[in-house]
C-alpha cells in the first residue's frame, strides 16, 4: 500500500509556493505521490504541473478532474502537457461529477452518466495514445487528434462509487478513485466490483485510491466537530451520501482517519 497527500486544498486556499512546500514535505518524509483535487479555485491539472515540475522523483495526480465540463479533446491535451512536463510521472483520475453542480452551476446535462463516461473513455484512451478520432455516439460527438511530443499516455482512474460506474472502471479504465469512503464499503464494495469488472474485462489487477480525511491530533472529539461543520454538505451530496449509508456512518467525521502519534 501507497500513502500519498492531497496539495492545494480543497479545503482551503493555497499558493503556488505552499503547495510545493507539501509536495517538498511530501517526498522528503517518503510518501508515493501527491494529489489534486478540481474544485473552484486552482486549476489542478495546471497546479500538478507547476509542482511537479519543482518537486522531481514524486508522482502526481489528479483525484478528480470532472468530465462534463472537459471535452476529451481538451483534457487530452491538457493531460498529455502535464505527463511531459513531469516526465511521465502523471495519474489522470477523471469523474462523472457531482450531479446537481454538473447541472445548476454549469448548465449541463447530468442523465445517464454511466453512458456518459463509456462514451468519454471510448474517445479519451486513444487520443492520450495519439490516435486521431472520428466519434459521433448517443451523448458526445469528437474528431480530431492531440499530439504532444515526448509525452506517454498516463493511467487513467475513473472516480466510481456506485456498481455501475465501478464496473466502467474496471473494464476501460485502470483503476477507481474514491473519496469519503469507508473501510468497510471499500473492502465489501469498491474492490471487489472494480477488480471482477478488470477480471472479466481480461485487464490488469485495477489499482484503487482512496481518498479519506486525515487529522493526526490529541483532541479527536473536536476533530470530528470541526469535520462534520466544515464537511457536513457534502456528506448530503447523494453520491456521497449512498456510500455513507452502506458504511453505516452518519456522516464524513465518521469515515475519517483520526488519532494521535502513538502506534
Amino acid at each position: 500500500m501507497d500513502i500519498a497527500v492531497y496539495v492545494g486544498g480543497p479545503a482551503r486556499p493555497t499558493t503556488l509556493d505552499d503547495a510545493v512546500v507539501e509536495a517538498r514535505r511530501a517526498a522528503d518524509d517518503g510518501l508515493a505521490g501527491v494529489w489534486a483535487a478540481q474544485a473552484f479555485g486552482w486549476d489542478s491539472l495546471t497546479l500538478l504541473a507547476l509542482v511537479g515540475a519543482e518537486v522531481p522523483g514524486i508522482r502526481i495526480g489528479s483525484a478528480v478532474v470532472p468530465i462534463p465540463q472537459r471535452h476529451p479533446l481538451v483534457l487530452a491535451g491538457q493531460a498529455l502537457s502535464v505527463q511531459a512536463a513531469v516526465g511521465g510521472r502523471f495519474t489522470l483520475g477523471i469523474g462523472a461529477g457531482v450531479g446537481a453542480l454538473v447541472e445548476e452551476m454549469f448548465g449541463l446535462p447530468r442523465d445517464r452518466p454511466v453512458l456518459r463516461m463509456r462514451e468519454y473513455l471510448a474517445v479519451l484512451h486513444p487520443l492520450l495514445r495519439g490516435e486521431a478520432v472520428d466519434h459521433h455516439g448517443e451523448t458526445l460527438a469528437a474528431a480530431g487528434q492531440v499530439a504532444v511530443p515526448g509525452a506517454t499516455p498516463p493511467q487513467v482512474l475513473l472516480a466510481a462509487l456506485g456498481p455501475e460506474m465501478l464496473r466502467v472502471a474496471g473494464e476501460l479504465a485502470d483503476g477507481t478513485v474514491t473519496w469519503m469512503t469507508g473501510p468497510r464499503t471499500l473492502a465489501d464494495h469498491i474492490v471487489p466490483t472494480v477488480v471482477r469488472a478488470a477480471q472479466e474485462a481480461g485487464r490488469a489487477a485495477p489499482r484503487v485510491v482512496a481518498g479519506v480525511l486525515v487529522c493526526v491530533t490529541d483532541d479527536p472529539d473536536g476533530a470530528r466537530d470541526r469535520i462534520a461543520a466544515q464537511y457536513g454538505l457534502a456528506g448530503q451530496v447523494p453520491e456521497y451520501r449512498a456510500v455513507l449509508d452502506r458504511e453505516g456512518a452518519a456522516g464524513p467525521q465518521d469515515v475519517a482517519v483520526i488519532g494521535d502519534e502513538a502506534p
